[in-house]
């Protein structure tokens, strides 16, 4: 099995991936320069190295997550390297009014907004479903709601501005995998809500795009601490990761596949091989290690 996997990633990835990026790529860092971004889940991970990178693109940020120690360090150093401007809002998007509250600094800040990145998420274990609701409930307070509330708090600003909505997800919300069924519902339902938006925006001629990023297993810090004991799968680099996420946005594209090869492979054994999917799916993970 091991020695199959290695053999169809690979060719089906590439065949997948020219598929939807055949297409040429213009990006250049200019495209971001004194654009107004909204960064959420900024203080670590992907959404702290998308926070460097648009200040070496010199963009204005509002940065957003809990800790407000940990989004001090992040302006400062965003400012240290060559942000047009950086500010912090810190909050928690378990608080239902915390969306409204983010949105109404940058159009108090700026006056308006050209891209919304939404990449927080909240605390979920790795395991064996337990039958707890109440979590399920929580995590997509803070997982789907807010992000909803984010959106439509921000989109007349947006609208102004023919912006960008960057939806940060994974392939648990494209794909079934076990151990993690709180998480995926979640993930699941960003697709689900924002694919239907675009459509929307689509037949009302409203010139706003929304990129849903698909990403497999990163080397963020959370996602290590939670998963490395159990899974036979190599992390891709949070530093490119956030880079591609803020390309894909700029470029309007439809969806980011991250990384590539991996993610284009597992989507397209979902469309013509579910159950081998399924199979390859179990076969990476030492269940052994997994509590219940």
């Amino acid at each position: 099995m091991g020695l199959l996997l290695k053999i169809i990633i690979p060719l089906l990835g590439a065949a997948l991936a020219f598929y939807f990026y055949s297409a040429p790529q213009n990006f250049s860092e200019e495209m971001l320069r004194g654009k107004r971004v909204i960064v959420t889940g900024a203080s670590s991970g992907i959404g702290e190295q998308m926070a460097y990178h648009l200040a070496r693109m010199e963009a204005h940020l509002l940065l957003t997550a809990r800790t407000e120690a940990k989004l001090q360090k992040v302006v400062k150093r965003c400012l240290e390297l060559g942000a047009a401007s950086a500010r912090y809002v810190s909050g928690s998007m378990e608080d239902t009014t915390f969306p409204r509250v983010v949105v109404k600094e940058a159009e108090n800040t700026w006056g308006g907004l050209d891209m919304l990145i939404l990449n927080h998420i909240g605390y979920s274990y790795f395991k064996y479903f337990d039958g707890d609701v109440g979590h399920i409930r929580k995590l997509l307070e803070t997982n789907f709601l807010s992000y909803v509330a984010m959106t439509v708090s921000a989109l007349p600003m947006l609208k102004q501005s023919e912006g960008s909505i960057v939806v940060v997800s994974s392939m648990a919300g494209k794909t079934s995998s076990p151990f993690s069924a709180p998480y995926s519902a979640t993930k699941f339902a960003l697709d689900g809500f924002f694919s239907s938006l675009r459509q929307e925006f689509i037949i009302d001629k409203v010139n706003v795009s929304i990129t849903l990023c698909i990403l497999g297993y990163i080397d963020t810090e959370s996602a290590v601490r939670a998963v490395s004991h159990a899974i036979r799968v190599t992390p891709a680099p949070k530093e490119e990761c956030a880079l591609e996420i803020i390309k894909s946005g700029v470029l309007r594209q439809r969806e980011l596949h991250y990384p590539s090869s991996t993610v284009g492979t597992m989507l397209l054994l979902r469309a013509i091989a579910p159950d081998f999917l399924d199979s390859l799916t179990r076969n990476i993970y030492d269940v052994e290690n997994i509590k219940r």
